[in-house]
């Protein structure tokens, strides 16, 4: 046991994930040790080597589609450190608009949706008390962007519900059945708001307790984000954030004390939730949806 904090992120090579580890070397103490981790051992390596501030940072690899390796490493850093402060699933894969939905739907799933579901299974178990479980998500991960007739899919799901469902969902996609089904066709909506609902899965069986206790289980938005992953989708970055503009925001809600009970569980843009049934958000400047985030 030791009294130092522990952070994980992921996809933590590049972009928003990196700036992310970045954050919080910065801020955190010399004792305190934050984990950058991605799949490719070179580009972990090659990232925390670069990485300044205060907080030792140690590269790790994981691939969070290997749902095995990710609960192999909770249990470490459980009997290594006592548990973990501060667990941010931030990796996603990258879709295009030259390809067909399709034809990129499993890798995009299996990163995003498969990925966000093993670390909340995983590490949930291994936060400790006042720690933040959180998924960097996306302000289309509501309801109101999906057509009523899938609404009723979603309640009261558990977390099994939610990886029941995205499955459901993947395989329509695959069979040319999902639109007459009530899905959208860009695949990044129903994504997004499957992360969010699994977030609210796992938040409303923790909910008493970790209120109690100060932690925080939530999904965030950065907003648009000038990286490498968004360039292909929008034109006009001039109102973008950069990496470390978004990181900075996004830690300042995360870390901030008290944690506010109206928050919890919930989809929090700039310090404000955006309701779950509510109607689509819409950024005041764009008015085209342009706030989402495709995935670093």
């Amino acid at each position: 046991m030791t009294s130092s904090k522990v952070a994980l992120v992921t996809g933590a090579n590049q972009g928003i994930g990196y700036a992310l580890v970045e954050e919080l070397a910065r801020r955190w103490r010399e004792e305190d040790v934050v984990l950058l981790t991605g799949r490719d051992p070179s580009r972990v390596r090659e990232a925390a080597a670069r990485v300044g501030g205060r907080a030792r940072v140690e590269g790790r690899r994981l691939d969070v589609t290997d749902a095995g390796a990710i609960a192999k490493l909770a249990d470490e850093l459980g009997e290594r450190h006592g548990g973990v402060d501060v667990v941010i699933s931030n990796a996603g894969a990258r879709i295009t608009p030259d390809r067909p939905q399709e034809e990129q739907i499993d890798e995009f799933v299996a990163v995003a949706n498969g990925g966000a579901h093993a670390m909340l299974r995983s590490f949930g178990p291994v936060l400790r008390a006042g720690g933040r479980l959180i998924v960097v998500a996306s302000s289309l991960g509501t309801l109101g962007h999906l057509d009523e007739r899938v609404h009723p899919l979603f309640d009261d799901l558990s977390l099994e519900g939610v990886e029941a469902l995205t499955e459901s969902w993947r395989t329509a996609v695959h069979q040319g059945t999902a639109q007459q089904r009530g899905w959208p066709q860009w695949i990044n909506i129903p994504s997004k708001v499957l992360q969010v609902a699994a977030v609210r899965a796992v938040a409303r069986e923790r909910r008493d307790a970790d209120l109690r206790d100060g932690t925080l289980v939530a999904a965030v938005c950065p907003g648009l984000v000038d990286t490498e992953a968004s360039r292909p989708w929008f034109s006009d970055f001039s109102r973008a954030w950069t990496p470390a503009q978004a990181a900075e925001r996004l830690l300042d809600f995360v870390l901030a004390e008290p944690v506010d009970p109206a928050m919890y569980g919930e989809l929090v843009r700039t310090g404000t939730v955006l309701p779950w049934r509510g109607r689509p958000y819409v950024p005041a400047h764009r008015g085209n949806g342009s706030e989402d985030r495709l995935g670093e």
